[in-house]
């Protein structure tokens, strides 16, 4: 009897990790569909998030070219392209981003890893000046705490890098009242409103603020995700089984699309959560419902 259980469970564990390098290195596509009436004409964004340094085929070539194949008007990222750690290089994110700023418009919201090397010098040496420098001299420009107006689809994308205080572990610091007004200024309610906020924990306020389209990330979909019940295990602030994990999320007016992202860093491996790139279309209403696929 031990040698059957002792067996079984050898076959489990074979198992498990097969789907752990498998799942670690490979990416879905997923799409959603979103319209209203202030969309004045048909958009499609690709949206990338959490790379954390992360190649798909050479020089990213795999990744570039699905993303090619979606024909995107747009790239938006939801942060973490790069992994804040000491000594470690960017280049790698400047050569994706390069190759895909040479084909598409790239709207760059800021993730933690970002804000964390501008936050600490001491520890991370030069490395948040010679990223922005690589990202000037490739024509990209992140949106920290500002907007694009694309007047001719109806439409504007902000960029919001949050304090580090509401990136705090093991609980959700509440937001305070009126900070998004302050740091990124009153929607335009005549213009349909995209928020790159990597951080999906304050969706609530952010749909308060009067964001239609929260684009988010920073979750991994919770590095290993429960099969059948389909939760994501731990979120970055140590939370388990959190709200929310990935996916798409509602509140009130607002829709979340919250990425499991692309690429690891503290705990390197995935679980029944391979990455996921999101292509997002834009309609006018009368094109259609929303839809997710």
């Amino acid at each position: 009897m031990t040698d059957i259980i002792l067996t079984i469970l050898g076959v489990t564990l074979v198992v498990l990790l097969w789907i752990m390098i498998y799942d670690s290195n490979r990416f879905v596509i997923r799409n959603i569909t979103l319209s209203d009436k202030r969309i004045r004409k048909r958009k499609r964004a690709v949206l990338l998030s959490d790379l954390h340094n992360k190649k798909y085929g050479r020089d990213n070539r795999e990744l570039i070219e699905t993303i090619r194949k979606q024909k995107p008007d747009m790239i938006l990222i939801a942060g973490d392209i790069l992994t804040a750690r000491p000594g470690r290089t960017s280049e790698s994110a400047l050569q994706l981003l390069e190759a895909l700023s040479k084909e598409f418009p790239v709207y760059y919201g800021n993730g933690n890893h970002e804000h964390r090397l501008k936050l600490y010098p001491d520890t991370y040496g030069n490395m948040a000046e010679e990223y922005a420098k690589g990202l000037k001299e490739i024509g990209i420009e992140p949106m920290v705490n500002t907007h694009v107006d694309l007047e001719d689809c109806g439409m504007v994308i902000y960029g919001a890098e949050i304090d580090k205080k509401y990136y705090k572990r093991f609980k959700t610091p509440e937001m305070t009242p009126g900070y998004l007004q302050e740091t990124l200024g009153s929607p335009n309610a005549g213009r349909y409103t995209v928020l790159l906020a990597h951080n999906p924990e304050h969706f609530k306020a952010y749909a308060a603020w009067g964001a239609d389209l929260v684009l988010s990330g920073h979750v991994h979909g919770g590095v290993a995700r429960v099969p059948i019940w389909g939760k994501g295990v731990i979120s970055p602030s140590l939370r388990l089984f959190p709200k929310y994990d990935g996916g798409v999320f509602r509140a009130e007016r607002s829709v979340m699309v919250l990425s499991r992202g692309l690429g690891m860093h503290t705990v390197p491996l995935r679980l029944f959560n391979p990455g996921e790139l999101w292509v997002v279309d834009f309609l006018p209403e009368t094109s259609g419902a929303d839809s997710v696929e």
